[in-house]
């Protein structure tokens, strides 16, 4: 697969990113700042770049300009922002961009980007509109929606029907935690009855599939045994 670059200021943009393009098969590369992605670039020469615009030190355009300016422009560059204008979006396809990616970014919207990004030639502007407003989209951290999206897949360990184990709850303990011991089990039973599709089991629990992603994480489920599940095979 890809290795991508992906440049922002925030935390949680930059994790939320490389949990979603990892789990797609990329290499995902992180950079906070213009300075960041400057040594990373020449280093790896990464196949696509995912570039916010609004930074504290360089900002995007400005990078994006730079590395027109001096001929590196040879790789596809998707601009990211939640503050720009039109006028902004246009400016940064001018320059070379490949596509412009309005915050809050849905997962459907990000891997259709990337996958033309990666598939077009470097300064073939694509356009990438910002999500219907009937779509299900989350802003802030979680400025992914995983709606319509390839599965992100969680492989636990499935026992046959008759042998799965009996789930106990301590109802001594405070409430909440209680709540949290039995949502885990419930996940889990129902991640291994649906081999692991969070497609279906974001279906069956009635949860958007980025809730429920960052859902289970908060709750400690292993998503990465899915992983490694993967990479055994």
């Amino acid at each position: 697969m890809a290795t991508i670059l992906v440049v922002d200021d925030e935390l949680g943009i930059r994790d939320l990113l490389f949990e979603i393009l990892n789990d797609e098969g990329h290499q995902v590369e992180l950079a906070m700042n213009a300075a960041e992605a400057r040594a990373i670039r020449a280093q790896l020469q990464p196949d696509l770049v995912l570039l916010d615009i609004w930074m504290p030190d360089t900002d995007g355009i400005t990078l994006l300009k730079e590395w027109a300016g001096a001929g590196l422009l040879n790789l596809p560059v998707i601009m990211m922002s939640g503050h720009a204008t039109i006028d902004t979006a246009v400016q940064a396809t001018r320059i070379g961009a490949m596509a412009f990616l309005e915050k809050p970014i849905t997962m459907q919207k990000l891997l259709k980007a990337v996958e033309q990004g990666l598939n077009r030639k470097a300064g073939t502007p694509v356009s990438i509109r910002p999500a219907p407003a009937q779509q299900p989209v989350v802003s802030g951290d979680a400025a992914l929606d995983n709606t319509n999206s390839p599965s992100l897949v969680y492989q636990p360990q499935v026992l046959p029907q008759n042998m799965q184990p009996l789930q106990t709850f301590d109802l001594n303990n405070p409430l909440r935690e209680a709540r949290d011991s039995f949502e885990k089990a419930y996940f889990e039973f129902h991640l291994a009855q649906e081999g692991g599709s969070m497609t279906r089991v974001a279906e069956k629990t009635g949860l958007e599939r980025t809730h429920l992603y960052r859902k289970l994480k908060q709750l400690g489920v292993d998503l990465s045994r899915g992983k490694r599940g993967n990479a055994a095979n």
